[in-house]
C-alpha cells in the first residue's frame, strides 16, 4: 500500500493541537468521524493518519500526515491531477490557520505526472545557451499594438535573447489580438533567424478558458511558435498539465501569477508541483526585485527545479520581477549558470533597445563559465 506524506504548518492552541491534527487526517480522506468507518478496507487503506506533530514555536506546530495514494489515481494505474491536490490539500485549504509546506511522494507517483517534457538540458539545445545561464526578455507593456511589439521581438531576436516571451498581462485584448500578435512575432524570430543565423525561442502567454486555450495550442503548433507561456495557478493545475502533455510540443515556462492566492508553500507550488506536471522553465520573483522574496525563499524555489528527481528533468530557475542589467553579475553568482535571467522594464527604458539588449546578453556571456551557486544545491 503506497501512502504520501504530507507535511503542514499548524497554529493551533496546544491543548487542541492533537485533536485538530487528527480531524485534518479523517478531512483528507474519508471526510467523516472515525466512529463513521466501519468497512475494514476504508479503515486499513483509505483513513489517513497523523504520523508526526513537532511544536516549532508557540502556538505553531509541523504535522505529517501519512495519505494513502489510492485516493489519487484514476481507474487501476493512472494518476489525477485535481483529485491529488483536493487529498493533499482540499478542505483543509479552507482553514487560515494551515499550509501545506512540503510532499513526499512514493516511488513512481510524480514520475507518472511526466514532469518537463525539455528541462534544463533540452533548452540549452534548443537555444545553443551552453555553459552559460540562458537569457529571457519579455515584450511589454501591455497597451502596445501587434506592431510595437514584433518590433521589440526583432530587437530582441537580433541582439541575441534565447528566449522572447509575452508579458503575462497580454492575453486577447482589442489592441493587440492573440492570433495576429503571434503570427506577427514569430515572423520576427523567423527574420531575424535568417539575419544571425541562430534562432530565439517566442512564448506568447495562452490565457482564458479551456475551450480557448486549446485553440490557442493549436495556433502554436500551426505556426511552429518555439515556446509556451502558462500561469499555473491562474488557469488551474489540471488544466495546465492536460496542456503540456496533450496539446503542445514545446517547452513551457510557468508563470508565477496567482501562485500567491493558494497557502501552499512557494519553494513546493513552484519549485515542484509546477515542474512535476511539466513545466520546462519557472519564473518567480528574486529577492532583489519588487515583490522583495526572501533570499532563502528563493534559494528553496531554485533548489526545487534542479534537485535531482528520478526520471523527472531539472526545470529551469527563471528570477524575475525588477531584475536590471546592472545586477547580472550578481544573479550568476547567487544562481550559477543553470538558470534563466528574464529581463524586462531594464531593457525597455532604454533610448538605444538594441545596444541595451546586447549588454544584456554580453554580461550574461562574459560570466565564469564554472564555479558553483552560491546557495547549496540540495537532492531529493
Amino acid at each position: 500500500m503506497q501512502r504520501l506524506k504530507a507535511h503542514y504548518r499548524v497554529r493551533c492552541a496546544a491543548r487542541d493541537i492533537e485533536a485538530f491534527a487528527q480531524s485534518i487526517a479523517l478531512e483528507q480522506s474519508v471526510e467523516v468521524p472515525m466512529e463513521v468507518v466501519r468497512d475494514a478496507f476504508v479503515r486499513e487503506r483509505i483513513v489517513g493518519t497523523v504520523e508526526f506533530i513537532k511544536n516549532i514555536s508557540e502556538g505553531e506546530y509541523a504535522l505529517t500526515l501519512a495519505l494513502s495514494a489510492e485516493t489519487m489515481r484514476a481507474g487501476t494505474n493512472g494518476v489525477d491531477v485535481a483529485q491529488t491536490f483536493n487529498m493533499l490539500f482540499g478542505n483543509t485549504s479552507m482553514h487560515a490557520t494551515v499550509e501545506l509546506v512540503d510532499v513526499e511522494f512514493p516511488e513512481g507517483f510524480a514520475q507518472s505526472f511526466g514532469g518537463p517534457r525539455f528541462g534544463l538540458d533540452g533548452l540549452r539545445e534548443l537555444t545553443g545557451a551552453q555553459g552559460r545561464p540562458l537569457t529571457c526578455a519579455a515584450l511589454k507593456p501591455q497597451g502596445l499594438p501587434v506592431a510595437k511589439l514584433a518590433e521589440i521581438c526583432l530587437t530582441f531576436a537580433r541582439n541575441g535573447i534565447d528566449v522572447i516571451k509575452d508579458d503575462h498581462g497580454l492575453a486577447d485584448q482589442h489592441y493587440s489580438p492573440f492570433d495576429e500578435r503571434v503570427r506577427a512575432c514569430q515572423r520576427a524570430i523567423e527574420q531575424a533567424a535568417r539575419e544571425t543565423g541562430r534562432r530565439a525561442l517566442y512564448a506568447p502567454s495562452l490565457v482564458g478558458p479551456a475551450s480557448k486555450l486549446f485553440k490557442q495550442a493549436k495556433l502554436l503548433r500551426e505556426e511552429g511558435i518555439g515556446a509556451a507561456l502558462l500561469a499555473p495557478s491562474l488557469i488551474g493545475l489540471p488544466l495546465f498539465h492536460e496542456l503540456v502533455t496533450e496539446h503542445l510540443n514545446v517547452p513551457v515556462l510557468a508563470h508565477p501569477s496567482f501562485s500567491g492566492a493558494a497557502r501552499i508553500a512557494q519553494p513546493l507550488l513552484m519549485g515542484r508541483f509546477f515542474r512535476m506536471l511539466g513545466a520546462d522553465a519557472v519564473i518567480y520573483p528574486h529577492y532583489a526585485g519588487r515583490f522583495a522574496y526572501p533570499e532563502a525563499l528563493c534559494a528553496d524555489i531554485a533548489r526545487e527545479c534542479l534537485a535531482p528527481w528520478t526520471g523527472i528533468k531539472a526545470a529551469v530557475p527563471v528570477p524575475a520581477g525588477g531584475m536590471t542589467v546592472e545586477r547580472v553579475p550578481e544573479l550568476i553568482d547567487f544562481y550559477g549558470r543553470d538558470a534563466m535571467l528574464l529581463m524586462g522594464g531594464s531593457l525597455l527604458r532604454a533610448d538605444d533597445l538594441a545596444e541595451r539588449t546586447r549588454q544584456f546578453v554580453d554580461s550574461v556571456a562574459a560570466a565564469p563559465k564554472s564555479g558553483p551557486a552560491r546557495y547549496a544545491t540540495g537532492t531529493r
